[in-house]
């Protein structure tokens, strides 16, 4: 039985010597330099995203619950159309389909592409996360708003949406762990983030026990740091009375 072989991630991927600071330099890029570059691409995707994905998200989940035929069909059309078709499917769609029907797409890079196809996904689940926080506040709420003289947008600002984040802040902790985790799929489109630093790397160096762990440990690292953010900010927000609060 082999032993594991950590010193894998100082050597050169050209020639494969070992450098001593396990770090290359001049244009020499050691395993371990790539393993880190991949893991800025895979928190690039995932972050932007996340922010793509909070925004349309909210918008779409808002338009499910406003007084208005034509704005919850789109909300509802959105979530169900991106909700339920797989997240590799609508990658190879935005890299392979789209830019054939829309030719201004072909220009633009594959990492915008994957963030949209990543963003969209999520969207739909977070709408349905704020359509569920906003219908789960009293009605009374709403009325208050209005009754005091408030804008249906208004009432949206200042009464419902400020409640109904605090409300769903805890699903909204773990889509923003599977973003980090879906953000995987951007492999296929030849991003060079953790899952396709992986696999190459296992191949070239046949160490695929160490680059797995490696990279497992890079991906559970990120969650984790998510979730007690996530954590610090629910604690900081949480609402008297409610769920959770105190």
């Amino acid at each position: 039985m082999s032993t594991w072989d950590w010193q894998v991630f100082c050597k050169d991927t050209i020639d494969g010597e070992l450098r001593p600071s396990c770090f290359g330099q001049g244009g020499d890029i050691t395993y371990l330099d790539w393993l880190l570059s991949a893991w800025g691409w895979t928190l690039s995707v995932a972050s932007l995203a996340l922010v793509v994905a909070l925004i349309v998200g909210s918008l779409m989940g808002i338009f499910r619950t406003v007084p208005s035929k034509a704005l919850v069909a789109i909300g509802n059309v959105w979530t169900e159309l991106f909700r339920n078709i797989p997240l590799l499917v609508q990658v190879f769609l935005w890299y392979h389909v789209l830019p054939s029907l829309i030719p201004a797409l072909r220009a633009v890079p594959s990492f915008v592409l994957v963030v949209l196809a990543l963003g969209f996904f999520t969207s739909a689940r977070i709408a349905e996360q704020v359509r569920a926080g906003i219908e789960s506040l009293p009605k009374g709420q709403r009325y208050a708003g209005l009754a005091m003289g408030l804008t249906l947008p208004q009432t949206y600002r200042y009464v419902l949406l400020p409640m109904a984040f605090r409300v769903v802040i805890p699903p909204l902790t773990s889509e923003s762990m599977n973003i980090i985790k879906n953000s995987s799929v951007a492999f296929a489109v030849s991003i060079a983030e953790l899952t396709m630093f992986a696999m190459q790397a296992q191949e070239e160096t046949s160490r695929g026990i160490e680059v797995y762990l490696a990279v497992t440990a890079l991906y559970f690292v990120s969650a984790f740091v998510i979730n007690r953010i996530a954590l610090f900010i629910e604690h900081k927000v949480q609402v008297p009375g409610m769920a959770g609060g105190h």
